[in-house]
């Protein structure tokens, strides 16, 4: 124990922050990239938006719920807890040539989308503007996902709930018993009581009897 707080943990803390820093910085760079790139993205987009109208809407419509409340409500922090729902929508965009996305999704590949916010909110705020009804959140989606985060907690008092509810039934039950058994003890207790009493004039009757018999 003490050789692996000493050496081996050090060492792997050394490895991560070096990983870390690595793709921190490689992170940097995507970004640095994007934003050089906006200008030519924003373009080209205002050209082509009418043609891929129809394609967005489709591509949004088959993501999951979590990613379409990302969409319009820039959850940073939901990004990487659905880091595989993110990633399969960008590169669903650019598979049909999406202004920006095939940038993020080469990005996504080397660091994650979890480093990348601010290139893909960007490419959100472009998906968003071609949906219909773009400047409504979707707050069924919204409930879904809220509902998902909660079910881990949901469940876990469920859980409680139920062996409290089994060790209160074990408790009654062995109240039960217990009274069960001093009711028994209690109503032998009498029952005795009388066997004595009443085998004790059968023991005395024959004394008396001899006593009762006339001398002769």
């Amino acid at each position: 124990m003490d050789y692996w707080k000493s050496k081996v943990v050090p060492k792997m803390k050394t490895v991560f922050a070096k990983s870390a820093g690595k793709k921190a910085a490689a992170a940097a760079e995507i970004v640095k990239s994007f934003d050089e790139s906006k200008d030519g993205i924003n373009g080209e987009f205002e050209e082509k938006k009418a043609d891929l109208q129809h394609k967005v809407v489709e591509i949004y419509e088959s993501a999951t719920a979590a990613v379409k409340v990302l969409i319009k409500e820039k959850k940073v922090s939901w990004i990487k807890k659905n880091s595989a729902g993110v990633t399969k929508f960008i590169e669903d965009l650019a598979k049909i040539d999406f202004p920006g996305a095939k940038q993020v999704s080469e990005g996504i590949a080397k660091v994650g989308p979890a480093l990348l916010s601010s290139p893909l909110f960007a490419t959100f705020d472009k998906v968003a503007s071609l949906l219909p009804g773009a400047e409504e959140t979707p707050r069924e989606a919204l409930a879904v996902v809220e509902k998902e985060a909660a079910a881990p907690e949901e469940r876990k008092e469920a859980s409680d709930e139920k062996e409290g509810v089994a060790e209160d039934t074990k408790e009654a039950v062995e109240t039960q018993v217990a009274v069960a058994e001093e009711s028994i003890s209690v109503a032998a207790e009498p029952a005795g009581d009388a066997v004595a009493e009443a085998a004790a004039p059968s023991e005395q009757e024959p004394a008396k009897a001899q006593e009762e018999t006339p001398k002769a």
